[in-house]
């Protein structure tokens, strides 16, 4: 499917609010969704559980891939079963976790816009760091140099702690950088580290629930992006 073509009006000289955009990775950059939910039932189907749908998966995920298999397990699970199921699953991932994914409509437009204007991008997410790392080195080189995403000892979003890591990578300050996310853990990580937040409407949550939790904007496309930064 053709890529649809951002105005390149925005790209001409005109003055940017911020010079700083952190993005959230799955449901925002990234349509992950078919290859998360194929991972996790490739896990509950050698423990004999009942497979869950897309919709399920869209709804348990955005707080790391613990969090993920603990609601995607049977209740009454051990912590046993559930943590073997979650090493199953992280194996399966690694090696299958390109196979549907795809960039959203409109999304390397708009970050190509955004590098030719000279802004500082970052990924930070709850996905585990290697694999952030590896799909924004696969799709995003070119734009994005700082991709964080859970590792041990740090506390995962919505703290506030890997933005913080990220705005100190790029030599950024929070009064430069708004934040960009499709969920509620998203809008609170924003709030959480001082930032106003873009929710997206194209990802994981509904509009309902980014305006419920508080969104400072909400956008459909990904060129909306660029009204307010410019």
């Amino acid at each position: 499917m053709a890529v649809p073509q951002v105005n390149l009006r925005y790209a001409m000289g005109i003055k940017m609010n911020y010079n700083t955009v952190i993005f959230d990775l799955d449901g925002t950059l990234l349509n992950t969704l078919e290859d998360l939910t194929d991972s996790v039932n490739y896990a509950l189907n050698k423990f004999g559980y009942p497979m869950r749908t897309l919709e399920e998966i869209r709804q348990f995920a955005g707080n790391g891939v613990r969090v993920l298999m603990n609601m995607s397990v049977p209740q009454g699970t051990s912590p046993k079963d559930t943590a073997e199921c979650l090493e199953i699953f992280r194996k399966h991932y690694s090696a299958n976790m390109q196979n549907k994914t795809r960039p959203y409509d409109g999304i390397y437009d708009l970050l190509k816009i955004l590098k030719e204007k000279g802004c500082k991008l970052a990924i930070v997410s709850n996905k585990y760091d290697s694999a952030v790392k590896t799909l924004c080195k696969d799709y995003y080189h070119e734009f994005i140099q700082v991709a964080i995403g859970e590792s041990q000892g740090v506390a995962k979003k919505p703290a506030p702690d890997s933005v913080y890591t990220a705005l100190a990578e790029l030599k950024s300050s929070g009064e430069q950088a708004i934040y960009v996310g499709d969920s509620d853990v998203d809008v609170h990580t924003a709030h959480n580290t001082g930032l106003k937040c873009v929710g997206v409407t194209w990802g994981f949550r509904n509009r309902d629930i980014l305006k419920a939790e508080g969104a400072d904007f909400i956008i459909d496309k990904p060129e909306e992006l660029l009204d307010y930064l410019i």
